[in-house]
């Protein structure tokens, strides 16, 4: 009988049972979250978890199970200090916005900045040299990289495929009762026929919490004709915590028949700017409110829907009452329902497309020109057949060319498109000074957007569509020093510097010292680098000369020179 027993536990580890607890926790503090996998973010899928540090850095972190680091990444952005440790069961953890790693990592990447002489850098490790063991300590947490506060970025990947998967699905001590909140939601016309409450634009509809589901306020049944959509705004929440997290699963049924269902365990990096079609995209540009919908538009490829071959698009008859139910489901299996209905109403409604466009088609080529200005958009780039419309006018002093409103804003891409602009008034020396920019025309504020000058136009490839002009970029960056006053150190183990650059941005840092190539770190939230003294490289108690270069993407550089005694 134990022998039976014994094979019987052995079948069901080997089954995967038991790969629930493989991992151990990658800090040693209760596992609070700020952020979830698969949670809405800007052009992405959140690809891990985000645990809260108490508020501070510093704090130990340990490899989750056994393996050998198989990649170090120091950037100024993204993941900014990350670490990448391959397991034996074919997953690859990731911690991200690290302090720092422990002491052998990191002699083994300052090294190699020293060597490839830049802060940034992407290393791909050999299995050898650093293997690991579950619990060992391998770095700090931080809040490098683009973090927006204190945090360990978890992820576990499977390792041949390098997709995210979800870690909540690994038995993490999380606690999580809560259930997804549903705040309102967004009925979309999706044809020149269709139109919502007599309306050709789409309506949000707030909904409140009776009878254990979600309603619409007063619980109207909303007249609707021709091809609707229906998206949802909501958020997650774990116990202990009010950070706004994402769902896992998303089913909408019509009449208790399924039309749409999601559900967001894994996904792939070269998918996750999918995330522009899975909500409605105009709608986040104008409001700020994320509504992910029910159904689903041609040219969105991501792998994670089911639909009952209507795409989740309503379209009743008329007269025709339809009840919708929208159920919602985090991880752990908390589940929300949203219950309202719908009416098919007809009512004569004018044309509404605006005749000045040109018909761009989502699954082929498109081009667009005119005497000075050119656009090109890729197979793929659309989500749907696209109206397009664009205008020109002139620009005030200090742009190099007409104003180019190109399509706008609230309609993404999802491959690059290549814009080309006519140039004005380029004189030779300022050939290599253009840059593209996109222009907000509600501020005046500009953003740099690339670009190469060809015979007297500008071209430059983009993901965002809006008003875009050529300007010049002849500014060089500014320096201040922040620990060097009078050649004297006001800090007794680094030296700081603000770099500012009012457009094209800061391309390279150049640090000398002594003659040799110095590390400094590069912190653009702050617009700060910063060296730390380093006596196995630089000889100590001397003068020492510093010539700091930094330059811009416009080739524009400022040199700032100093001696000081350390």
């Amino acid at each position: 009988m134990q022998r039976l027993f014994l094979l019987l536990f052995l079948l069901i580890s080997v089954a995967g049972v038991t790969q629930e607890r493989y991992y151990s926790n990658p800090v040693k503090i209760s596992m609070l979250l700020s952020g979830s996998f698969a949670e809405l973010r800007s052009n992405h899928f959140h690809s891990g978890i985000d645990i809260k540090t108490q508020g501070t850095t510093g704090l130990p972190v340990y490899s989750v199970a056994d393996g050998y680091v198989s990649r170090i990444s120091v950037s100024p952005t993204g993941y900014g200090n990350a670490l990448y440790i391959n397991h034996p069961n074919g997953t690859t953890s990731v911690y991200g916005h690290l302090m720092r790693f422990n002491a052998a990592l990191s002699k083994y990447v300052k090294d190699q900045q020293y060597e490839q002489k830049s802060f940034r850098v992407d290393l791909e490790v050999p299995s050898y040299l650093f293997p690991v063991k579950q619990n060992e300590e391998i770095a700090k947490s931080g809040n490098s990289g683009s973090s927006g506060g204190p945090h360990l970025h978890f992820e576990i990947r499977d390792t041949n495929t390098e997709e995210p998967l979800n870690p909540l699905k690994y038995n993490f001590p999380v606690n999580d009762s809560i259930p997804p909140k549903i705040f309102s939601v967004l009925l979309v016309p999706l044809s020149d026929e269709s139109n919502v409450n007599f309306g050709t634009v789409q309506r949000s509809y707030p909904v409140v919490f009776y009878d254990g589901a979600y309603h619409l306020k007063n619980n109207p049944v909303i007249p609707v004709w021709g091809q609707i959509g229906v998206a949802v705004q909501t958020n997650d929440y774990l116990n202990g915590n009010y950070n706004k997290c994402g769902i896992n699963l998303l089913r909408m049924a019509v009449d208790g028949e399924t039309y749409f269902t999601f559900q967001l365990n894994r996904f792939s990096f070269d998918d996750t700017r999918y995330i522009n079609s899975h909500i409605v995209f105009d709608e986040y540009m104008s409001s700020k409110r994320r509504f992910q919908k029910t159904w689903l538009d041609p040219g969105n490829k991501l792998p994670i829907y089911n639909h009952n071959g209507s795409q989740g698009i309503i379209t009743p008859k008329q007269d025709q009452v339809q009840q919708i139910e929208i159920e919602l489901q985090d991880t752990y299996g908390n589940t929300s329902l949203l219950v309202f209905s719908v009416k098919g109403s007809f009512k004569e409604i004018g044309p509404i497309r605006n005749e000045n466009t040109t018909t761009f088609k989502y699954d082929r080529e498109n081009q667009f020109k005119t005497s000075e200005a050119d656009v090109f958009i890729p197979k793929g780039a659309l989500y749907d057949d696209l109206n397009f419309t664009y205008s020109k006018k002139p620009a005030s002093a200090g742009y190099y060319s007409d104003l180019h409103n190109i399509h706008n804003n609230r309609v993404p891409l999802q491959k690059s498109a290549t814009f080309r602009i006519k140039t004005k008034n380029i004189s030779g020396e300022l050939e290599s000074k253009v840059i593209m920019a996109n222009v907000d025309t509600i501020n005046g504020e500009m953003y740099a957007a690339g670009g190469v000058y060809k015979n007297g136009w500008v071209e430059t490839d983009t993901k965002n569509f809006g008003t875009y002009a050529v300007v010049v970029d002849t500014l060089a960056p500014e320096i201040i020093p922040l620990s060097i006053k009078e050649n004297s150190l006001t800090e007794s183990n680094r030296i700081r510097f603000k770099i500012m650059d009012d457009l094209a941005g800061i391309e390279k840092v150049e640090g000398i010292i002594d003659g040799k190539w110095a590390l400094f770190e590069y912190d653009p939230r702050i617009s700060q680098i910063t060296h730390y003294f380093d006596k196995t490289r630089f000889e100590m108690n001397k003068r020492h000369t510093l010539k700091l270069t930094v330059s811009d993407y416009r080739g524009n550089s400022s040199v700032y020179e100093a001696t000081f005694w350390k």
